[in-house]
């Protein structure tokens, strides 16, 4: 007599200890609904911690690439390695982070947020990054810090800084772009883990390219340039440096604008709605 056939297996597909991608997608959804409607003290605090957190991870990679002993391609990627430590705390610890926040878009998409809920949270985060970062640029000048390896990590921060004063509105548009898409995408597959060490595996890769690649944060940003601001005005050595004369408030908001509307794109139209259509459209 032949053996009973076994039923064939329910459930998703998917055998490894993970959520699905649909499943993301709700997730993402549910989360962004309970961001957007934060009360204003939270929102506001959150989102200042999370621009210290990638402030902090601006700080680590300005170390990696003033070590003039790397080579071209280590050396942007130990930076990129290290950046995402930043990204690390914002999963992990909690915060808002303006660019992560690009993911309402979803849940706006879905009819479960309203755009003026969704514009109100962009608002306060992103003003709230903005104080969080230059609150850390602020202690990291006062500390000395610039000084290590010799005065190269305080050269090093303005040449970073110097490079993007310098970058065309163009040119800042389309890395804020291929910035977000990658940082969205390093949100998403965070959102696919069930514990710390597997957001912190989906965060680091994406994180990683986007700055080896010199992609533009506008939240990392709201650090490297404010900081450098400071280190030039204080620091005649540093204010000669080559392309120094660009950092000035008009450069920082030149940089920021451009930067912050391709983050825009980049996470809330080539993530959240192209995730949209695929898992979350209600079929007509």
């Amino acid at each position: 007599m032949n053996a009973a056939v076994p039923p064939p297996p329910q459930g998703p597909v998917y055998s490894f200890d993970a959520f699905s991608p649909r499943e993301i997608a709700e997730r993402i959804e549910t989360a962004g609904v309970a961001k957007a409607r934060l009360p204003l003290l939270p929102m506001t605090m959150l989102g200042m911690c999370a621009g210290a957190f990638i402030g902090l991870g601006a700080l680590a990679a300005t170390m990696v690439l003033s070590d003039a002993s790397l080579g071209f391609a280590a050396q942007r990627l130990v930076a990129g390695l290290v950046f995402s430590l930043g990204l690390v705390l914002v999963s992990v610890a909690g915060a808002e982070l303006f660019t992560g926040n690009n993911l309402l878009a979803m849940a706006w998409a879905d009819g479960r947020l309203g755009a003026g809920e969704v514009l109100r949270n962009w608002a306060i985060v992103c003003a709230a990054n903005l104080v969080g970062a230059v609150a850390l640029a602020v202690l990291v000048a006062l500390s000395g810090h610039a000084g290590m390896n010799g005065g190269a990590v305080g050269a090093t921060a303005v040449k970073i800084a110097a490079a993007k004063c310098g970058l065309d509105p163009f040119t800042a548009f389309v890395r804020g772009v291929l910035c977000n898409l990658l940082v969205c995408m390093a949100v998403w597959m965070a959102m696919a883990g069930r514990s710390v060490v597997d957001k912190v595996v989906a965060i680091v890769p994406p994180v990683m390219l986007f700055v080896a690649a010199g992609f533009e944060h506008s939240v990392a940003n709201m650090y490297f340039i404010p900081l450098a601001m400071m280190l030039t005005a204080t620091t005649p050595d540093l204010a000669a440096l080559p392309g120094a004369e660009a950092i000035t408030l008009a450069g920082f908001l030149r940089n920021l604008a451009p930067v912050i509307l391709g983050n825009l794109i980049g996470g809330s139209v080539l993530v959240a709605l192209v995730y949209f259509l695929i898992y979350r459209r209600r079929p007509a």
